[in-house]
């Protein structure tokens, strides 16, 4: 397979829909908040994902790889995470415990950007296990939105719904240590950019 190209561009249709989806996060936590339209902001999940599945294959397929798609589509998934995490706390459907322990791994990950700077990266690959850990996350907070009722059909989306976000921090946790991992061994095989024997 050829590698992929990844481009400059901006105006692309995967980049579009990043777009789309970040919009989509404050009208999501205006609707679970303020009028607690709970359906509607489960159509706004769900349009979110299928945007970002879309916006995936849409640029493989049609070559449409670019540097700012490559930066929005995981500060989208994070912002989502956040922005659900913080709706579900406030509304007392998730322990506040859960509301600050996911937005802190990530607020510990961006201590790592200075020293992956410094050696003219971005960011690391994105690898397998931390896309399992947001599905299972981004899985998790639909059902337990839908979960808050007492009707069967609640009970049996909280169940899955706790089932996915307990695997899915636990898996968050782990991407998290073995970026921290790959960070390590990033900082002893490659050099700052300026020094002696750097890029």
């Amino acid at each position: 397979m050829p590698d992929l190209e990844v481009s400059d561009r901006v105006l692309t249709i995967p980049n579009a829909l990043s777009i789309l989806r970040l919009l989509g996060v404050p009208l999501f936590l205006w609707l679970v908040l303020g009028p607690e339209e709970d359906g509607w902001a489960l159509l706004v999940l769900a349009v979110s994902g299928f945007t970002d599945w879309a916006d995936g294959q849409i640029a493989r397929r049609m070559n449409q790889t670019t540097r700012l798609g490559q930066m929005l589509d995981p500060v989208a998934d994070r912002l989502y995470i956040f922005a659900t995490v913080l709706g579900l706390a406030l509304r007392d459907i998730i322990p506040w415990w859960l509301a600050i322990a996911l937005p802190l791994r990530d607020l510990l990950l961006t201590f790592t950007l200075p020293a992956l700077h410094r050696r003219g990266f971005n960011a690391l690959p994105v690898h397998f296990l931390g896309k399992s850990a947001t599905f299972c996350l981004l899985y998790a907070f639909p059902l337990l939105l839908l979960g808050d009722g007492d009707s069967t059909l609640n009970l049996l989306a909280r169940v899955f719904g706790w089932a996915f976000a307990i695997w899915g921090t636990a898996l968050y946790y782990w991407a998290g240590a073995l970026y921290f991992a790959q960070l390590r061994h990033l900082i002893q095989t490659v050099k700052p950019v300026g020094e002696p024997g750097g890029s």
